[in-house]
């Protein structure tokens, strides 16, 4: 898929909205990213993890014999990962408020795992699911998301795949561009603003 057939599969589902938004840190934005909605669709979560899939080098898929992703955002995007990739599906999450694997999931001793986020922004909730893999027992061998918001300043010590590079720009709210200023803002999402 290219870039624009991938953007347009995102704002078909409604998922990549152009405004004034707040987002759940309080920051403000033009953009808002629901990646839940472009997953809606089975199909179109289907295209958008095969594309995905696509892109990781062929040696390296061979090796995956699982994919975990963290709970809640990334429970879709991971199962549909593990259909592309033709494994199993796991996820982590945080009855205590740290990520560790439950309902049963159990991983072999360095069992090879792709871990798979729906949106990677700084990159911290990823590395510290990437730890609840490892203490489980999985050996991490590559991260992959549809979208990557970091800017490219999210940093793994695997390879890291995305879908989709997007940049986001974000302001406080006593610091917005005149532009952004100008539209009432709307708080979708989530999480509640901090």
């Amino acid at each position: 898929m290219t870039r624009d057939e991938i953007l347009e599969e995102f704002r078909a589902a409604d998922a990549l909205l152009e405004g004034h938004f707040i987002l759940s840190s309080g920051l403000r934005s033009s953009r808002y990213l629901q990646c839940a909605r472009v997953l809606m669709d089975p199909a179109r979560g289907s295209r958008l993890a095969e594309a995905l899939a696509a892109q990781i080098p062929a040696e390296l898929r061979a090796q995956i014999t699982a994919v975990v992703s963290p709970a809640m955002g990334g429970v879709i995007a991971g199962h549909e990962m593990a259909r592309a990739l033709g494994v199993e599906a796991m996820f982590v999450e945080r009855p205590t408020g740290t990520f560790e694997l439950r309902r049963g999931f159990r991983l072999e001793a360095g069992q090879k795992v792709l871990m798979m986020e729906d949106v990677v922004t700084t990159g911290l909730s990823s590395r510290e699911a990437i730890r609840a893999i490892e203490e489980a027992g999985g050996q991490v061998i590559a991260m992959a998301s549809l979208v990557d918001r970091s800017g490219g300043k999210a940093a793994f010590d695997v390879p890291f795949f995305s879908l989709l590079q997007l940049d986001v720009p974000t302001y406080e709210p006593d610091a917005l561009p005149p532009e952004l200023a100008e539209i009432p803002a709307i708080k979708p999402g989530s999480r509640a603003a901090a």
